[in-house]
């Protein structure tokens, strides 16, 4: 076994374990009929917005993809771009390393329709600096406008965590000035990044942003059936919460997101609102997005073995005298 597989495998134990901890942690003081009621006490009206925020995120995350293929200058549908960014984010979003998850889901389909290796890579890793753009802007958004929630779970004055903000913002900015200005490829060490052009750059600040801040309005609309909860603190929880996920690198957030939020929010993020969060964002796009999988795999194999078919008929026939 490689030491980037132990490595990995390793990485899924600590943060299954961390996620089982927290979980315990988290829903420990309730019962399963406390959990059941507390999700009932949510508003249908609430949950169809929670699902509409859910759906309009991974209509941006589809963007991520977009923005990348358009990177490496292909000209590809976006009706494939689309099936190919829900089943791979649904699926790697919720077993966790979505960067590998993801990653390996988007090469079988972009390859099938012709990218290169190479291509896929590149793709996959705009797609990361995209998430961390969105993150860093939203980050920047609420700790400049709402420092006092961040100072309390962090420890820092608000002077620090405002500070922090605006270094947020500054460092978004100075990404679209060399997207304007820098052609030569970046070189930090072996690691070499072209930059996108300005266009394509900010596209990924408008469309990460957004998809965070669909996000957090998912999780907001959960929370405010049943306590007035404002925009801004629940982006707040929702932007600690991918801190904490980036730090324990727990599956799908599994544990870490709810442990955070609650600790953010305190009662006002009832058991039954992260619950229905995790359903409606993680658990619903799964099981779309999996069988969804399975049937796009059925239909690539109908195609090879129909192609690998007629190849063989057509060598079959004598040639012509």
């Amino acid at each position: 076994m490689t030491r980037r597989k132990i490595l990995t495998y390793g990485m899924l134990v600590i943060g299954f374990g961390a996620a089982g901890y927290l979980l315990y942690h988290t829903f420990r003081e309730y019962s399963l009929s406390d959990i059941v009621e507390s999700v009932r006490a949510i508003p249908t009206f609430n949950l169809l917005m929670a699902l509409l925020f859910a759906f309009g995120s991974y209509l941006c995350l589809s963007g991520f993809d977009w923005a990348g293929v358009r990177y490496v200058r292909n000209d590809l549908a976006y009706p494939k771009i689309g099936l190919a960014s829900f089943i791979a984010l649904s699926i790697g979003q919720s077993v966790g390393l979505s960067g590998l998850s993801s990653g390996a889901l988007r090469y079988r389909y972009y390859a099938h329709w012709g990218m290169s290796t190479e291509d896929v890579a590149k793709i996959v890793l705009l797609s990361g600096v995209t998430v961390g753009i969105g993150m860093a802007m939203l980050s920047g958004i609420v700790m400049v406008l709402n420092p006092k929630d961040a100072a309390s779970v962090l420890g820092l004055r608000e002077t620090v965590i405002i500070a922090i903000g605006f270094a947020c913002l500054v460092a978004t900015a100075g990404y679209l000035a060399l997207a304007a200005f820098v052609r030569t490829p970046l070189k930090i060490r072996s690691w070499t990044f072209e930059m996108p052009v300005l266009k394509i750059a900010i596209a990924q600040v408008v469309i990460g942003t957004i998809n965070f801040a669909l996000v957090s309005a998912c999780l907001r609309e959960v929370m405010a059936a049943t306590a007035d909860v404002s925009y801004l603190k629940a982006a707040t929880a929702f932007v600690l919460a991918n801190l904490a996920i980036l730090i324990t690198h727990a599956p799908g957030g599994l544990g870490v997101l709810e442990a955070t939020v609650r600790h953010v929010m305190g009662d006002q993020a009832s058991i039954g609102s992260l619950v229905a969060f995790r359903v409606i964002y993680f658990f619903i796009p799964f099981f779309i997005g999996l069988p969804l999988s399975l049937v796009v795999e059925a239909v690539f194999r109908a195609r090879k073995a129909r192609r690998s078919s007629a190849e063989e008929l057509q060598m079959s026939k004598p040639a012509a005298v």
